[in-house]
């Protein structure tokens, strides 16, 4: 039997997929749980798989189903290709920007430049995901990544942001019950606080006049947020190394008091990543300039440090 749409059962489907729930899915969609479940119980009639296992607590995908999400992602990713190759016509951006950020840049700063951006287009809307895995761009179907990174990945187009300059601080209390380190070196008689998905966790690289100076790190305090690290630092639990978009506040109001600037910490820069296509929508365009324009080569959190710190 004929469906009006082949996309439709596709759709519904690969959102069942990714919230493994019928009910959330249900909800995304803004369709009855009952009409999503019947798209599905189509679909697989048509394919004449079983996609889903379906409990009383959660649903997965099958063999089958992992297999065909797969490609229901592509197949949906170039529809709405598709579409971005005429909405690349239009003078007014519009439609969905999907997009990936690290967690603390995006509560720190994306999120207010996200909302300025949405006042300036009206017509467009944005799903953004805060997390600090590394995801594929590509195979989750988003539109733009937030990366912070030495360089960018070579599979991705990226334009660079801003620069992202790393710190060592403390709390005052700290530096005053501790003593101020004088060379990277000095660090290793310190509590130091350590992110755990950084490419090197165990060392902190910084570059002197005779060259790159790598100080160990046996962290007391390591986790996969920069925010409670911070916190934790702001506390006087000990030494963190971190960008400076975490710490223009802290700086200006006494709480961080930064160390070290003669000695550059290794540099990183804030990168807007997507994947190659062909045609790039003219709302992705936009939302890209938009965040060029605003961060740019001397961000504004930068600017607030000025006089405060040193910063390489």
């Amino acid at each position: 039997m004929a469906i009006s749409d082949p996309l439709d059962g596709i759709t519904v489907f690969a959102a069942v997929a990714e919230a493994e729930s019928f009910t959330s899915a249900a909800r995304t969609l803004g369709m009855s749980k009952a009409a999503v479940s019947i798209q599905v119980q189509k679909l697989e009639d048509r394919l004449g798989s079983r996609l889903l296992n379906r409990t009383t607590r959660r649903v997965s995908l099958t063999e089958e189903g992992r297999a065909y999400y797969a490609h229901a992602r592509r197949i949906l990713t170039e529809a709405r290709d598709a579409v971005d190759s005429l909405d690349t016509l239009s003078s007014e951006p519009k439609g969905l920007i999907r997009i990936n950020a690290p967690m603390s840049f995006g509560f720190l700063h994306l999120g207010k430049a996200i909302a300025e951006f949405m006042k300036a287009y009206p017509k467009v809307e944005i799903d953004l995901s805060l997390n600090d895995r590394k995801i594929d761009l590509v195979e989750e179907g988003f539109d733009v990544g937030i990366r912070i990174a030495s360089l960018p990945d070579s599979s991705m187009i990226a334009r660079r942001l801003a620069p992202s300059r790393r710190i060592v601080v403390a709390s005052p209390g700290y530096w005053a019950e501790h003593g101020k380190p004088k060379h990277p070196d000095d660090l290793r008689q310190h509590t130091l606080l350590s992110y755990g998905y950084l490419a090197e966790p165990e060392v902190w690289i910084f570059k002197g006049p005779d060259g790159d100076i790598r100080v160990p790190v046996k962290s007391r305090y390591r986790a996969n947020n920069g925010n409670v690290l911070m916190q934790a630092a702001v506390e006087g639990v000990g030494v963190y190394m971190a960008p400076t978009f975490f710490f223009s506040e802290a700086i200006r109001c006494g709480a961080l008091e930064s160390v070290l600037g003669e000695y550059e910490a290794e540099p990183n820069s804030i990168y807007a990543t997507y994947p190659h296509r062909r045609h790039l929508s003219a709302r992705v365009r936009s939302f890209v300039d938009f965040l060029a324009a605003r961060f740019g080569d001397n961000p504004y959190w930068d600017q607030a440090c000025e006089g405060r710190h040193q910063i390489s």
